[in-house]
């Protein structure tokens, strides 16, 4: 079990990097560009403890999958990624904009952005981890 759930995780951890180049990278491009006072400038991003906080979110998303749900099939995967991204994708995206000055626009794609990232996760927790 332990070795599909490492599986599992560096599966998601390669889907949610990619995911997080398309949305942030690609669509929000403009509204980070707009919003460029809150971030910090590109030259000084940690990308690499950016890279690490994802692959840990990944090894837990998939821990918590493989250790606790039960029954494990598609069908609970595509379940637990939906309550774990509505959960996630709250704080992400409407908990940021309750305390930022970033546009809604940016607020509710990181909210679905979450939502569609976990679903997909869920999806491959699902496919990999099976009882």
């Amino acid at each position: 079990m332990n070795k599909k759930i490492f599986l599992a995780a560096i599966v998601v951890f390669v889907l949610w990097a990619v995911l997080a180049f398309i949305i942030h990278g690609v669509m929000l491009k403009a509204a980070y560009a707009s919003t460029a006072q809150l971030w910090r400038p590109m030259a000084e991003m940690k990308m690499g403890l950016m890279y690490v906080s994802i692959f840990i979110a990944a090894l837990a998303f998939s821990a918590i999958y493989g250790f606790l749900v039960t029954k494990k099939s598609l069908m609970a995967g595509l379940t637990y990624g939906l309550l774990y991204g509505i959960a996630v994708g709250v704080g992400m995206g409407y908990g940021s904009y309750s305390t930022m000055p970033i546009p809604y626009s940016m607020a509710l794609t990181w909210f679905l952005g979450t939502v569609i990232e976990a679903i997909l996760g869920g999806l491959v927790l699902g496919a990999i981890i099976k009882n």
